[in-house]
């Protein structure tokens, strides 16, 4: 872990941050919503996407995969094994070149590879994605175990993603106040 985080802080700087917003706008403005448009227009109704729900409810997701009907399920897994794979792995570049840029040789760094919890996130998205897709593979016969493992991966993803965003928050707010010369 620690040769990840010291060769993120390493290579972190404006360009590839730059190219990494880009590629991650395309693929959160374009890919995925035109996915979950064409997965709602496949089921006949809006649904919505199981990766985005909040909350912690098996029976919602199992309920959500019963509603989507045949031909939506068949492309929300095609989904989940291409374009949702890759998002992940764009977002965790994203905010660990983020969180490298912001605390990078910071005394107020809490510890040295805050840089690689983006990772963590990417594993759990990941968890949850290969749940989904087995959930939606294997209708009609259902599994509360796994939708039930499916919400605990989402709900730790979406922790770890509100961590790694208040740390952003947290990391602007210090820059802007060392700039300014303005102590906390």
């Amino acid at each position: 872990m620690k040769k990840l985080s010291n060769t993120l802080y390493r290579v972190a700087n404006w360009k590839i941050l730059l190219g990494l917003l880009l590629i991650y706008m395309v693929f959160a403005g374009y890919f995925l919503k035109n996915a979950a448009e064409k997965i709602n227009e496949l089921a006949g109704k809006k649904i919505d996407v199981i990766d985005l729900t909040v909350g912690f409810n098996p029976e919602k997701t199992l309920q959500m995969v019963a509603d989507y009907g045949d031909t939506a399920r068949v492309y929300y897994a095609q989904t989940e094994l291409t374009t949702d794979i890759a998002y992940p792995i764009i977002y965790a570049f994203l905010f660990s070149i983020i969180l490298s840029l912001l605390y990078r040789n910071k005394a107020y760094t809490p510890f040295s590879t805050l840089n690689i919890l983006p990772f963590f996130t990417l594993i759990f998205d990941c968890l949850e994605n290969f749940s989904i897709v087995f959930l939606l593979k294997n209708y009609p016969s259902q599994s509360h175990s796994v939708a039930t493992f499916c919400e605990v991966a989402k709900l730790l993803k979406w922790l770890t993603l509100g961590a790694i965003l208040v740390l952003t928050l947290y990391g602007l707010i210090r820059l802007l106040l060392s700039k300014f010369s303005i102590k906390p």
